[in-house]
This record gives C-alpha cells, sequence and structure tokens, in this order.
C-alpha cells in the first residue's frame, strides 16, 4: 500500500521560527485560529486570514504541493458545502463558511508539517497531566491519538488502492467491488494493532488490577 496523507500535512523537517516554537504555543496557535473563524463574520477578513496561513505555511519550507495535498481532498466537499450554502444564504456567507473550515485545516496543518508526531503526542500527555485526579490516563490519551494519526492514512490509502484496482478491472461503479475489500483490510489492520498493543501490555486494563472506590 502507498503512503497517504489525509487532511493534514505531514511533518517537515525544518528550522523555521514555526518549528523552533513549542507544541503548546502551536495548539494554541491551532486553537485560536479555529475560534476566530467562528467568530469571523466577512468573507474578506476569512480570505486574508487563509492567505496569512499559507504563506506561513510555505514559510515553513512545505512546499505547495504539500499545502495542496493538505486541502486538496477537501474540494469536493467544499464544491457540496459552498454550492448549498450559496442556495440557503447567499455568496459571501457561503464563501465564509468555506474559507473558514479552509482556515482550521490550514492552521493544522501548520501543527502537524512543523512538529514530529511524538512531540504532539508529548503535548498531550503533558496538557491532559491535570485530569489524573478525575481518573483520566494521558498515556493512554495520547496513544489513542497516535493510533489514530496511523490507522487514518492506511485506510485512505487502502481505499484509493482497491479503488484503482476496481477502475482496472472496469468495477469502479461496483459498490461491492469498493467496499468490502477496504472493510476486510480495515478490520485485519485494526486487529494487528489491537494485538500490538496487548503484546506490549497497552491494551485493556488487567482483570485482576484493583479497582479505587
Amino acid at each position: 500500500m502507498r503512503g497517504h496523507g489525509f487532511l493534514l500535512a505531514n511533518y517537515v523537517p525544518g528550522n523555521s521560527v514555526l518549528h523552533r516554537a513549542p507544541a503548546g504555543l502551536k495548539f494554541v496557535l491551532v486553537f485560536t485560529t479555529g475560534l476566530a473563524s467562528f467568530i469571523v463574520v466577512d468573507w474578506r477578513v476569512s480570505g486574508a486570514g487563509l492567505a496569512a496561513l499559507c504563506v506561513l505555511f510555505l514559510s515553513t519550507g512545505a512546499g505547495p504541493k504539500r499545502l495542496w495535498a493538505a486541502v486538496g481532498p477537501l474540494v469536493p466537499v467544499l464544491l457540496v458545502i459552498g454550492a448549498f450554502q450559496w442556495w440557503q444564504l447567499g455568496g459571501p456567507a457561503s464563501a465564509r463558511i468555506v474559507l473558514n473550515i479552509l482556515i482550521c485545516v490550514v492552521a493544522a496543518s501548520l501543527l502537524s508539517a512543523t512538529t514530529p508526531v511524538q512531540q504532539i503526542l508529548d503535548a498531550v500527555v503533558k496538557a491532559a497531566g491535570p485530569f489524573k485526579r478525575f481518573g483520566a490516563d494521558p498515556e493512554r490519551f495520547a496513544l489513542t491519538i497516535g493510533v489514530m494519526l496511523r490507522s487514518i492514512p492506511y485506510i485512505a490509502g487502502t481505499f484509493a488502492d482497491v479503488r484503482d484496482s476496481a477502475r482496472a478491472r472496469g468495477l469502479e461503479r461496483n459498490p461491492r467491488a469498493l467496499v468490502l475489500p477496504v472493510f476486510i483490510t480495515s478490520v485485519a489492520f485494526a486487529r494487528q494493532t489491537g494485538e500490538a498493543l496487548a503484546a506490549r501490555g497497552l491494551g485493556e486494563p488487567d482483570e485482576g488490577a484493583e479497582v479505587s472506590p
């Protein structure tokens, strides 16, 4: 199976300001940008914000191809959303909604393109630390995110490979030829991941473990 990105850009080694910035600060940037996108009501402001984020993304050393790889898969969905919102709310509102979605994706891609996955997971563990008193397990939470980050590109890549194979056999319009192989491969991947985690003692808690009242 060939590798596939999914919505977010893969890490790009570099020495830019964003590469050197702490992961926590970049998390705040993503959160603030996402929050601002819900507050902005002028599509021109959204367009200017998106342009600034794209310039910032390119300044990290990630090329236009990586930027397109992050937003490209969204284009068909955004076209549908934009057309529907245009019909319901008009052109300016439609443009604002589409641009704000792109702002969130590019902002998140800035984090993933300038921060190694392990640093992201370490930051998640640190951020979730205060919730230990409520019974949370920060390490398990970070592990879940790590598995998700690994699984989504794998499944997306599986679907693309199956689609190409079906097209080569003239079965691209046959739902069974597309869905069934992806389902079987995904279940097998999930089982292998679960077995690997269990072998490392990272599965379900031990039955004999004492549960505090």
